[in-house]
């Protein structure tokens, strides 16, 4: 009785919210986590999803398009009637696609969740995060940065700096751009590397900075600027070996909730990061409307920040997704209606895994157009995120370094991973790769 009359509540709540068509800009595993808890909204007609992969096509239309086209993308929003816009990936926002969609529609009635271009800045440069983080008293590790021309200068700083060294490049990297180097010569060799173009542009700056030892975690903030709401916390595997060996990856795997993030390091976090992130945003007048994710390490009982994202993480928004109770739409809708402190966000009780599974090579060369088997029912705990995967007559095919994202749900983390371990016995292509480690440390 009680929860009919909860649920009856809800959707006179949501009563004055008309039905509208949705647009998701993306196509990786990240936009199909956030395709599929869009879907179940009450509040979602069609759904579109721009480009897209096999497993979105299942929850709306895709349609393939460049997300540098912003032309397009404003286009396709005309033509289908769109009156919400969730942009995904980092790129897009960073090149200002939040900004150009703003100045052709009315944001009474097209609602865009991004940044501006100069607030995802705080992800498109590691130096400008930097420079904030230390405008606002935000603990992160010391730092300096560097252009080419001061090579020599950073030599002289390597080899002041206590090993390991992180050597960072500037801009967007797809995950990659971060090496840990265990001697003095290993660092002066990377930063040289970067200064030749190993991540072409985003490397025209390199930061360095003292190495942190301690245990890695994500948190995930939705906010419009001045209020914000935490979503489920969370945890990525980015090395591609297991006891995380080896070089970064996008994301080898994720788990939530983290066994060690207590309710007394929520409340550092809120007060030290989040709180002064965004305070820090609305004082320096950056429009935020959309998603804010802080990598965390805990050091001692001390929180800092190794960086921030101005989006969802991939593989993480396939864990938190699966968790959060609470309809997202309405939430996303409340941010720029000035309604977002009065929404409610709720969380399931079990625990989510999620293991991706990779092309062999990866993160290295690696070969696509590999024949995907998987199972035609899939257990109810269980969801295949497509990340890398493409449909060619009829057969669904590798078409990326990441391919699939196998997530699961469980009254505790371990029934979760046993769920996403069986499943992929099941799944099958030439070359696959994942971590048989996922969850090892929580």
């Amino acid at each position: 009785m009680l929860a009919g009359l909860i649920l009856s509540f809800h959707f006179h709540s949501l009563a004055y919210l008309r039905r509208m068509n949705i647009l998701i800009l993306g196509g990786g595993g990240r936009e199909h986590a956030l395709a599929w808890k869009i879907k179940q909204s009450p509040l979602c007609d069609q759904l579109f999803i721009a480009p897209g992969n096999p497993g979105t096509a299942g929850l709306g239309t895709n349609i393939h398009l460049s997300l540098k086209d912003f032309d397009k993308i404003r286009e396709t929003i005309e033509a289908n009637h769109i009156e919400l816009v969730l942009i995904g990936p980092e790129e897009p926002l960073v090149l200002g696609l939040t900004d150009y969609l703003e100045s052709h529609f009315d944001p009474a009635k097209v609602h865009i969740i991004g940044p501006t271009k100069i607030a995802a800045q705080l992800e498109g440069s590691k130096a400008f995060a930097k420079e904030f983080m230390e405008e606002f008293n935000i603990p992160t590790a010391r730092y300096h940065s560097f252009i080419p021309s001061q090579i020599d200068d950073a030599i002289d700083y390597i080899q002041g700096m206590n090993t390991p060294i992180v050597v960072k490049a500037d801009g967007l990297a797809a995950g990659k751009g971060v090496t840990i180097c265990q001697s003095h010569h290993e660092a002066i060799n990377e930063v040289k590397d970067m200064f030749d173009g190993k991540f072409g542009a985003a490397s025209s700056v390199v930061v360095l900075e003292e190495f942190l030892s301690g245990k890695e975690f994500s948190v995930f903030v939705l906010t419009d600027g001045h209020d914000y709401k935490i979503l489920p916390v969370a945890k990525d595997y980015k090395k591609i070996g297991e006891r995380d060996a080896g070089p970064n990856t996008g994301g080898m795997g994720a788990v939530s909730p983290v066994s060690f993030v207590t309710a007394s390091m929520m409340k550092e976090v809120e007060d030290k990061i989040i709180i002064p992130t965004i305070e820090g945003l609305n004082q320096k007048n950056y429009r935020y409307h959309g998603f804010v994710f802080i990598g965390l390490i805990e050091v001692g009982s001390i929180p800092y920040v190794i960086e921030y994202n101005c989006r969802m993480g991939d593989p993480e928004t396939e864990v938190v997704m699966p968790r959060l109770k609470t309809d997202l739409v309405p939430l996303l809708l409340s941010l720029n209606q000035g309604t977002l402190a009065s929404q409610n966000v709720e969380q399931i009780n079990e625990a989510a895994c999620t293991v991706v599974m990779v092309s062999g090579g990866y993160p290295g060369d690696y070969e696509k157009n590999k024949l995907i088997s998987i199972p035609i029912v899939v257990p109810t705990s269980s969801i295949i995120f497509h990340s890398g995967t493409k449909m060619e007559d009829g057969h669904l095919l590798t078409n990326g370094g990441r391919v699939l994202a196998i997530t699961s749900t469980g009254d505790h983390l371990s029934d979760a991973l046993r769920s996403s371990y069986e499943l992929i016995k099941q799944i099958d292509y030439e070359g696959q790769y994942f971590r048989k480690d996922i969850g090892f440390d929580v």
